[in-house]
């Protein structure tokens, strides 16, 4: 008789209703599966290192705040990691409180920091003295309106809380950037490098050999000497002394596309520490765009010509 096999999970920062939630419904292969509501991500992470979960999705970066750094920091820490897609979520937000409360009477507004970051301009203006209790989540905080004991008067939401929770809308749309959108990846613990589209994306992490005058600009050179467009780059501090950083790149493009792969070859002869996070499919769809000089062929071609050249055939 064979054995039971184990459900296949997906884990994602809940409950249900969540951004997180909503990026993992565009993710095919979870289709059907189990998802696992957890409350960070570090143990979103920790599912997949330990088995528990085949991925995690996560919130990377957002257009108005820009990278997410408890991801950048868990990904730099947490290694056997890979990214192998992303996923794009407008973000639009409610206010919401316990049936009976009315604006004027809301101090203290529960909401995930990011959130709140991104609603502080509205918050600021209709309601100048209220205060932010931090939340695990933005469906957390919604549901913490209805305990015992609330410490909270109102919380941000995602629209249509109030069908999952007995909450009332208080205000619609009051994100302060009305064209804010996440991204999300899917991490998992996979080596396999998904197969190239044309439209892909890389991510890497990287530390400067030494701090010194220039050292950012050598290791920037090993891109733009190769043609290859980046489009993230952000710092974080490597934690072990002040003053020293590591950058987290995305970088437009395939490890399987010649032009990327010499970059990170390039790249790795410079630094001491080279995290490669994945190459993966674009959540856009954009094509790449790439100048006839950085082709594939034409890197394949110079490697050819210097073969040739140490093997004696004629010139």
């Amino acid at each position: 008789m064979p054995e039971p096999t184990s459900p296949v999970t997906y884990s994602y920062l809940g409950p249900a209703g969540t951004f997180t939630w909503a990026a993992l419904q565009q993710v095919p292969e979870a289709a059907g599966q189990t998802w696992r509501s957890v409350n960070n991500v570090g143990e979103a992470l920790d599912d997949v290192v330990s088995g528990r979960s085949v991925g995690a999705v996560i919130a990377i970066e957002n257009s108005v705040e820009g990278g997410v750094s408890a991801t950048q920091d868990a990904l730099a820490n947490i290694p056997g990691l890979r990214i192998t897609g992303e996923y794009l979520v407008s973000v639009d937000f409610v206010l919401v409180a316990r049936p009976g409360t009315a604006l004027a009477d809301v101090r203290v507004v529960a909401a995930h920091p990011v959130a709140y970051a991104q609603c502080h301009l509205w918050l600021d203006a209709r309601l100048p003295e209220h205060e932010h209790l931090p939340a695990t989540s933005n469906v957390a905080a919604a549901a913490q309106l209805l305990a015992d004991n609330p410490v909270a008067d109102a919380a941000i939401a995602p629209p249509g809380i109030d069908a999952e929770y007995a909450v009332e809308t208080l205000a619609e749309h009051i994100g302060d950037n009305p064209n804010a959108v996440t991204r999300f990846v899917l991490v998992t613990a996979s080596t396999v490098i998904p197969p190239r589209t044309g439209s892909d994306k890389t991510s890497i992490i990287v530390e400067l050999p030494t701090d010194q005058p220039g050292a950012l600009v050598e290791m920037l050179e090993q891109f733009a000497t190769r043609g290859v467009n980046l489009s993230l780059l952000e710092s974080r501090p490597i934690g072990d002394e002040l003053g020293r950083y590591r950058f987290v790149v995305d970088l437009d493009g395939h490890v399987l596309d010649e032009r990327v792969a010499d970059a990170l070859l390039g790249l790795k002869r410079f630094s001491p520490n080279v995290l490669f996070l994945g190459s993966y499919p674009r959540a856009d769809k954009l094509a790449i765009e790439v100048t006839s000089r950085y082709g594939d062929e034409v890197f394949i071609d110079a490697r050819d010509w210097l073969r040739g050249l140490i093997s004696g055939e004629p010139a």
